[in-house]
């Protein structure tokens, strides 16, 4: 008799049981985050520089927004972000 492997949400239940899952499910949303803002910047056709200067703060700070390991960023500057790129920041508390 072969051993059933099952697959499924099982990962989610193993990251909890190893006490990372809200680490891992934050920092995926740093990195969806970063990469709906790097998709912006393209789309916009805007350089880091100009980025920063619409948010009236330093390239370096753009650079931290846009490091999808970063996840220590504030609502002031996502904020400041989304309106540097023409949108507007929608906070949301989902079940949990």
């Amino acid at each position: 008799m072969s051993k059933r492997i099952h697959r499924g949400s099982d990962l989610r239940d193993f990251l909890k049981e190893q006490g990372v899952l809200e680490d891992v499910e934050e920092r995926a949303m740093k990195q969806a985050l970063a990469l709906q803002l790097e998709r912006l910047l393209k789309e916009k056709e805007l350089t880091k520089a100009e980025m920063a200067s619409r948010m009236k703060t330093s390239r370096a700070a753009v650079d931290r927004l846009l490091d999808a390991t970063n996840t220590s960023v504030t609502l002031t500057t996502l904020g400041k972000a989304a309106r540097a790129l023409g949108r507007k920041l929608k906070i949301e508390l989902a079940p949990a």
